[in-house]
């Protein structure tokens, strides 16, 4: 679960990644040249790795701020969101 103040960031980010999106497939139609495109690319791939990160972010914090009860159930969650993080 994502908290509220890191949802509105995570949102805030997305809509900003779909009009990038958008800006792209604009370029393309309006055949961009090839390394603005690729440049846009590159800035989109940042802001969904952002995103990403702030969402495996809360979930450790979470992990450990409200640990589960059963030992090995935690070390399962805690082994996920570091497969999540290292996983390209």
């Amino acid at each position: 679960m994502v908290e509220t103040d890191s949802r509105k960031q995570v949102l805030n980010r997305l809509k900003r990644t779909e009009g990038q999106i958008r800006g792209v497939q604009k370029m393309i139609e309006e055949e961009k040249e090839c390394m603005d495109v690729v440049t846009q690319l590159s800035a989109i791939r940042s802001s969904i790795d952002r995103v990403m990160g702030i969402i495996v972010a809360n979930n450790l914090q979470n992990c450990f701020e409200d640990p589960d009860s059963d030992a090995q159930a935690q070390a399962q969650k805690l082994e996920k969101a570091i497969q999540m993080i290292i996983k390209k």
